[in-house]
């Protein structure tokens, strides 16, 4: 299965997003939220219009898969993880995750890594919980 990887940023006013494998599909909104139902539309527009001229990634079975710059994924998710919680999943300090989030201070590609990986062991306990 092919994977059309989505480039999602933050602006001052709204999320931006575009697939940086697959030129022509872009969307934007308010929101995370938007700017993905923004793109789905972009899509579906695309392979519309293009239905005779389809990329290859476009011929088969797909998925999308969202990447996030730094800033706006501590921006966007900051409603659901607070900056203590982030310290705790993440082990980098709150203070560091606030210039990282501002864009007062870029994190090293090994402290992307780190924040990916912390975030995504996260996800996989959360996934091996279930309720009685």
């Amino acid at each position: 299965m092919e994977k059309i990887i989505i480039k999602m940023g933050a602006s001052s006013d709204h999320f931006g997003a575009y697939s940086e494998n697959c030129p022509g599909i872009f969307g934007a909104g308010n929101t995370v939220h938007e700017a993905k139902e923004n793109v789905l539309k972009g899509l579906k527009l695309f392979i519309d219009q293009n239905k005779n001229n389809l990329p290859d990634i476009l011929k088969g079975d797909y998925e999308l898969e969202y990447k996030f710059d730094i800033p706006s994924f501590l921006s966007y998710y900051s409603k659901i993880f607070t900056k203590p919680a982030l310290e705790r999943i993440t082990g980098i300090n709150q203070k560091q995750l606030f210039h990282y989030e501002s864009g007062l201070r870029n994190p090293s590609e090994k402290t992307v890594k780190k924040i990916e990986t912390a975030i995504h062991e996260f996800s996989n306990e959360l996934n091996q919980i279930h309720f009685t």
